[in-house]
C-alpha cells in the first residue's frame, strides 16, 4: 500500500472545504481581505496536502498494535509539529512572493499575524491524517483477515473432501475382493470375469482422484459398471431401476457419491434377501436443485453387519463438506423399504465452444 498523492472525491471536497474556512479565519481574525486570505489559504493546503502524506510512513513504522502510547504519542507530534514548522515557513515565502505584486503588497508584514493561527491548524491537520491512515490500515488488515479466513475454510474443505473420497474406492475394493475369494472356490470362470469388470471399473476411477465433480451422466455410468460387477454374484437377484430427469445428466456431483448407497443397498438389502430384488435409483432436477434417492428392500429381521453405515456416513459428510447447510441428507426406513434421499444445489460447468 502506498499514500495516496490524488485522493479521493471525498479527501479533494475536504480540502476545497478546509481552504475555504482557512480563507475565513484570515480574513476575519487575520484582518487579511478575502482576495489575500483566498490567495493564501488555496496555496498552503495543496502544499500541505501533500506535507501531510509523510503520515503514512511514519504511521506505517510505528503500527498501533505494537507501539506504546508514549511512542505513537512522541512520534506523531514531533512530526505534527515539524509539519507545522513546515507550514510556516511555506506561508512566509508565499506572503513574501505575493507582496512583490502591488494588489497584495505589505502582506508579508500582515499575514505573521496568521502564523499561531496556521501553526494550530497544522498541528491539528497532521493528527487527523495520522488518525485517517490508522483507519485505513485497520480496515485493510480486516480485510485480509477475513481473506486469509475464507482462504483457509476452502483448503480444509477441499483436503476433507479428498479424504473423504479416498474412502470409497478401498472400501469397494476390499469388499469386491472378499467376493471373487469367494467365487474362486464355487465358480472360476465368474471369478474371472468379475475380476475383468473389477478392473475395468477401477480403471475408470482411476481419473476421478482429483475431479471435483463430474455430470451425473457419468456418474450413472459408474454405478452400471459397479453393478456389472456385483451381478456375477448376484445373477438374476439383483435387478436395477431407474428414474432419471434428463435435466439432471449434465448436473454436476462429486465423483463416486452415489457409489456408496448403491453397494450399501446391495450389502445390507438385496444380499440378505433369498428371492434378490431391486435397487431403485431416481433423480430429478427442480427449482435449482438436485433430487437423488435410492431405494431398496431389506430384511427387517437380518441381524447387522459389522461396520454398516460407513458409505452412508460418507456421502453425509461429503456433501456437508461441499454444500453446507444447502445439501440436506436423509434416510428412512418404512415396513422393509429403506430409502436414502439427497438434495443439493443443481450446479453445471461452464461449456466452451
Amino acid at each position: 500500500m502506498r499514500p495516496t498523492f490524488a485522493g479521493s472525491g471525498g479527501l479533494l471536497a475536504f480540502w476545497v472545504l478546509f481552504a475555504g474556512l482557512l480563507a475565513y479565519l484570515l480574513a476575519g481574525p487575520g484582518g487579511l481581505t478575502w482576495t489575500e486570505a483566498l490567495a493564501v489559504s488555496v496555496p498552503l493546503c495543496i502544499v500541505y496536502h501533500f506535507v501531510c502524506l509523510s503520515a503514512f510512513y511514519s504511521c506505517r513504522a510505528t503500527p498501533i498494535e505494537q507501539a506504546g502510547w508514549i511512542r505513537l504519542t512522541f512520534t506523531h507530534l514531533t512530526a505534527a509539529l515539524v509539519a507545522s514548522a513546515i507550514w510556516i515557513l511555506v506561508a512566509k515565502i508565499l506572503g513574501e512572493v505575493l507582496s512583490s505584486f502591488s494588489r497584495f503588497r505589505g502582506l508579508d508584514a500582515r499575514l505573521p499575524k496568521s502564523y499561531p493561527l496556521i501553526f494550530g491548524l497544522g498541528i491539528l491537520l497532521y493528527l487527523l491524517r495520522v488518525a485517517s491512515y490508522y483507519v485505513r490500515f485497520s480496515i485493510e488488515a480486516s480485510q485480509q483477515a477475513r481473506e486469509r479466513e475464507m482462504k483457509a475454510s476452502v483448503l480444509a474443505r477441499e483436503a476433507e473432501l479428498r479424504a473423504l473420497k479416498a474412502q470409497v474406492n478401498p472400501h469397494f475394493l476390499f469388499n469386491s475382493l472378499n467376493s471373487i475369494s469367494a467365487l474362486t472356490s464355487s465358480d472360476a470362470p465368474k471369478a474371472r470375469e468379475m475380476c475383468i469388470l473389477l478392473a475395468d471399473f477401477l480403471r475408470r476411477t482411476l481419473g476421478l482422484g482429483e475431479k471435483a465433480s463430474i455430470p451425473l451422466e457419468e456418474e450413472l455410468s459408474l454405478i452400471r459398471s459397479f453393478l456389472a460387477v456385483e451381478k456375477i454374484r448376484f445373477g438374476a437377484r439383483l435387478r436395477m431401476e431407474e428414474e432419471i430427469d434428463k435435466n439432471a445428466l449434465d448436473v454436476s456431483v462429486p465423483p463416486l457419491l452415489l457409489q456408496p448407497l448403491v453397494e450399501n443397498a446391495v450389502a445390507h438389502g438385496i444380499a440378505n434377501l433369498v428371492e434378490g430384488g431391486s435397487i431403485r435409483l431416481e433423480a430429478r432436477c427442480e427449482n435449482g436443485a438436485l433430487s437423488i434417492a435410492v431405494e431398496n428392500r431389506f430384511d427387517p429381521e437380518a441381524p447387522p453387519k459389522r461396520k454398516s453405515g460407513v458409505g452412508l456416513a460418507n456421502v453425509r459428510q461429503r456433501l456437508e463438506a461441499r454444500y453446507g447447510h444447502l445439501a440436506s441428507f436423509r434416510v428412512n426406513r418404512s415396513g422393509e423399504v429403506f430409502r436414502v434421499a439427497l438434495e443439493f444445489p443443481a450446479e453445471r460447468e461452464a461449456r466452451t465452444s
